[in-house]
């Protein structure tokens, strides 16, 4: 092996051990929170990244408290709109606060808004802004443009998720 090959080794395992040991960063939450529980509906990070007592409010419907509550919600949206996904677009952070500018979009595949299946792909913009404590992702509101989604869908005005 040479010098370079193993110095590189080295350094690839000093970085690995220090990015376990690091703290994640709101940035860092909140990019997992999409990527992985979202997109990937892969549930096992959401009690790695998300509080116990997690609050959050979606623009599609009532709030949800705790953990199993909003993996309830993202069960649901999945189930009406297939092939769902976030896209982060922009992120501005503090602290322990990001704010996040995002797109939606999915294939309406079940009701929603009391509108049956139509196959349509849908997409919307939405806003999403967190509270991080300790290590965690505490609260959540986002507000969605539901009138697009409503408009894309041929839905009444009065059809609720």
């Amino acid at each position: 092996m040479s010098t370079v090959n193993a110095l590189h080794l080295v350094d690839n395992t000093l970085f690995q051990k220090y990015r376990v040991r690091m703290k994640p960063n709101p940035k860092t939450l909140v990019e997992s929170f999409y990527a992985n529980i979202w997109n990937r509906r892969d549930f096992d990070v959401a009690h790695n990244i998300i509080a116990a007592d997690f609050r959050f409010r979606g623009s599609l419907g009532p709030e949800k408290k705790g953990i199993d509550g909003f993996l309830e919600y993202v069960d649901a949206v999945h189930t009406a709109l297939g092939n769902y996904t976030c896209i982060i677009d922009n992120l501005v952070l503090t602290d322990d606060r990001v704010a996040a500018r995002m797109t939606f979009r999915g294939t309406h595949q079940a009701e929603f808004f009391g509108v049956a299946a139509t196959k349509k792909e849908i997409e919307w913009a939405g806003a999403a802004f967190f509270a991080v404590s300790g290590d965690k992702l505490s609260h959540l509101w986002v507000l969605g443009d539901v009138d697009a989604v409503k408009q894309q869908l041929g839905a009444s005005s009065v059809g609720q998720f």
